[in-house]
C-alpha cells in the first residue's frame, strides 16, 4: 500500500521507504493534483493546466504520465488509468494523509490529544513546494485547496476551545486561534469574548469588543448583542461540509458503446437531474453559478447528475449526438445505478429528454420537474430566415467556439444569464469552451433543432411541476405556460428571474430549490 503525505511536502512511502520523485515540479503538481481530486480528467483540461501550447502540451503530458506510473503503479496494481480522453489515479488502496484528517474530523467524540494531533498536522503547509505561479487555473486550484487546510484547522480549534475536557485557560488560545482563521464568524467572536470575560480579562474583551464591532460593520455583517446563552452553530458540521464538497464520479456505457460520465452525492432518496448541455461534472461542482444549487440539492438527497455523449466527462468523439440519443443516455444511467423510482428533474433540453423518459417508463418518475423547458426544436415550424439565420450561427461556432476572444460565446451567455455579473460571465465563457469542441458544440444546436415532443405532453401521466424565468430571454415564459397547460393536472410556478440558467447565488435559485423540495414532498 502506498502512503502519501501532502502536508509540508509532497512525499510517497512503500512501508517505510521513501519513493523517489520526479525532479520536474510540474510532474510532481500533476501527481498532487490527480491524488486530491480523485476523479478523471480530460487530457486537454490537464494540459492546459501544467503546459502552454508552445511546449506541445500533449507530448509533455505523455511524458510526465510515464514518469509516474513507474512510482504509482507496481507488479500488482496499475493505479494510473489512462485512455485516449481520460487519465485518472485510482487511490483505493492509497492512503493519504489530508484525506484521513477528513474522516477523522468527521467522527465525534474525538479527545483533545487527537484533536491536538491533528491540529499539529493542519499546522504545515499543504504542498510546500509545489507552487505553479505562471499556471494560473493550477495555483486557483492550490489556493482552494489550502483555504480547506484551513477550514479544517478552524474546525479543530472550535471543537478544542468548546471541548468539555479542556480548561478554559487552555482553550482560551483554540478561542483565539478559531477567530483568527474565521475573522468574520460572528459565532467564534462571541465565544472568545464569553472565554475571555469568565476568566477575568475584562479589559482585553473590552478592546475585543470594539474591534470586532468595527471589522463586521464595515463588512456590513451584523453584530448582535453578546449573549450569554447558548449560540447556535452557523457553519454546517465538518462531515456534511465532507459530504457536499466531494462527490464520486463514475462512468456506465451505451448500447452504441459510449461512456457517459455520472456524478453522486449525498444520501436519502434519489433525485436526478437530466443533462443539458454545457455541463462538466469536474467543473461545475466547483461553479460560482451552479454549485451552490447543487450542494443544496444534495443535502437531502442522493443527488445524481451527467454529462450528456459529447460534453463535459463523457466521451466526445461520438457517431450520434440526436434527442434519441440523449434519452439513451438517461436510460442507461438510470438502469446502472440500479433506481426503481425517482424525481427527474429536467432544465432547458433536458426537460424534453424527461418527458420523452417519463411517457416511456412512468413507472419509475414519482415526479417530473421542468425548467426553461421547450417542447419543440427551432426547425420545427420555422421561417426560412430564422433557419438560415440559425445555420449562420452553427457555422459561426465551429469557427468561433475555440478561440480565446470570448466575443462570440458571449452571444450565448448574455442570453442564457443576462442578470450574471461581470465575473460570472467571464467564467461561463471559459466553461464553454472547456465543455466541448467547436463540431460538437454546433451538432449539439443542430439536434436540439429538431427536438419534438408536443405530441408526448399529453401522455405525461406522472405529477408534474413546471418552473420557468418569467423574463427568460432564451425560451419565453409564455412557452413554459403552454407545457403546463398540455400536460394533464401539471402544477406551473413562474420565478422572478431572468435567466434561462439559475445562478447560484440569486434569490431565485433558493426559491427553486424550496419549490422543488415541497413538490416533492407534497405527494
Amino acid at each position: 500500500m502506498l502512503r502519501i503525505q501532502t502536508l509540508g511536502g509532497l512525499s510517497i512511502k512503500v512501508g517505510d521507504r521513501d519513493l523517489p520523485l520526479p525532479p520536474s515540479k510540474k510532474t510532481r503538481a500533476l501527481l498532487a493534483y490527480l491524488l486530491l481530486t480523485t476523479r478523471p480528467h480530460r487530457r486537454d483540461r490537464l494540459c492546459e493546466l501544467f503546459w502552454e501550447i508552445p511546449d506541445d502540451p500533449r507530448g509533455a503530458l505523455r511524458w510526465s504520465l510515464s514518469k509516474l506510473r513507474a512510482i504509482v503503479n507496481d507488479s500488482t496494481r496499475t493505479r494510473l488509468l489512462a485512455d485516449r480522453e481520460r487519465v485518472e489515479l485510482a487511490t483505493d488502496d492509497v492512503t493519504i494523509d489530508i484525506k484521513t484528517i477528513e474522516i477523522q474530523l468527521g467522527l465525534a467524540g474525538l479527545t483533545t490529544n487527537e484533536l491536538c494531533e491533528l491540529a499539529a498536522q493542519l499546522d504545515e503547509i499543504l504542498l510546500d513546494g509545489i507552487d505553479l505561479p505562471s499556471h494560473g487555473a493550477f495555483q486557483d486550484w492550490l489556493t482552494s485547496e489550502r483555504k480547506n487546510i484551513s477550514r479544517l484547522r478552524s474546525d479543530v480549534a472550535k471543537r478544542l476551545s468548546q471541548h468539555p475536557d479542556m480548561a478554559p485557560e487552555e482553550s482560551l488560545s483554540w478561542n483565539k486561534l478559531w477567530l483568527e482563521t474565521e475573522p468574520y464568524s460572528t459565532e467564534a467572536g462571541k465565544q472568545l469574548l464569553l472565554r475571555l470575560r469568565q476568566l477575568g480579562h475584562e479589559l482585553e474583551a473590552i478592546n475585543l469588543s470594539k474591534e470586532l464591532e468595527s471589522r463586521f460593520n464595515k463588512a456590513g455583517i451584523t453584530w448582535p448583542a453578546l449573549s450569554t446563552t447558548d449560540i447556535q452553530d452557523e457553519q454546517p458540521t465538518q462531515a456534511a461540509r465532507q459530504l457536499l464538497a466531494r462527490q464520486k464520479i463514475q462512468f456506465c456505457e451505451t448500447s452504441d458503446k459510449v461512456r457517459i460520465a455520472y456524478a453522486t452525492v449525498g444520501e436519502g432518496a434519489p433525485l436526478v437531474k437530466a443533462a443539458n448541455w454545457l455541463s462538466h461534472l469536474e467543473l461545475d461542482w466547483e461553479a460560482p453559478i451552479w454549485s451552490p444549487l447543487f450542494r443544496e440539492l444534495a443535502r437531502d438527497h442522493f443527488f445524481v447528475r451527467y454529462d450528456e455523449r459529447g460534453n463535459g466527462l463523457s466521451d466526445w468523439d461520438v457517431a450520434d449526438i440526436s434527442f434519441d440519443a440523449f434519452v439513451k443516455d438517461l436510460e442507461t444511467l438510470v438502469d446502472a445505478l440500479e433506481l426503481e423510482k425517482f424525481p427527474l428533474l429536467g432544465i432547458s433540453q433536458g426537460a424534453a429528454v424527461s418527458i420523452e423518459y417519463a411517457v416511456r417508463h412512468p413507472e419509475r418518475v414519482s415526479h417530473l420537474v421542468l425548467f426553461g423547458a421547450y417542447a419543440k426544436g427551432w426547425r420545427i415550424d420555422a421561417t426560412p430566415e430564422t433557419i438560415k439565420e440559425r445555420e449562420a450561427v452553427m457555422t459561426l461556432t465551429e469557427t468561433g467556439w475555440g478561440q480565446d476572444n470570448p466575443a462570440y460565446r458571449q452571444i450565448f451567455s448574455s442570453t442564457f444569464m443576462p442578470n450574471a455579473s461581470s465575473d460570472e460571465l467571464n467564467w461561463f465563457n471559459e466553461f464553454q469552451r472547456q465543455t466541448t469542441s467547436p463540431k460538437n458544440a454546433a451538432r449539439f444546436q443542430s439536434a436540439f433543432g429538431d427536438i419534438d415532443v408536443r405530441h408526448q405532453l399529453a401522455k405525461v401521466n406522472v405529477p408534474t411541476l413546471v418552473i420557468h424565468s418569467v423574463g427568460d430571454k432564451r425560451i419565453p415564459v409564455e412557452v413554459g405556460r403552454e407545457i403546463a397547460a398540455s400536460i394533464p393536472n401539471a402544477e406551473f410556478y413562474c420565478l422572478d428571474s431572468e435567466n434561462h440558467l439559475l445562478i447560484g447565488q440569486e434569490a431565485a435559485s433558493q426559491k427553486f430549490v424550496d419549490v422543488v423540495r415541497e413538490f416533492i414532498d407534497q405527494r
